[in-house]
């Protein structure tokens, strides 16, 4: 298996767990922000532009909810 793909499972196991784990508070939004931009790498890595493009717009609203949301 190439270390890409390795990175890139990795990072989207990080970015849905923290997702699931979101309700429990405002650390795991932002883990998830993180989660997408390690995933928008990979995106941009592996080739996949689009997908790149679409985790890196997801951390940027994933840190908006982050700075609206209150413990």
């Amino acid at each position: 298996m190439k270390s890409v793909t390795i990175y890139g499972v990795v990072v989207l196991v990080f970015m849905m767990s923290a997702y699931a784990l979101e309700r429990r508070g405002r650390r795991y939004v932002l883990a998830f922000a993180l989660g997408c931009a390690l995933a928008s790498s990979y995106g941009f890595l592996s080739g996949a532009w689009p997908f790149g493009a679409v985790e890196a717009v997801w951390c940027v609203v994933a840190l908006r909810r982050y700075q609206v949301t209150r413990n």
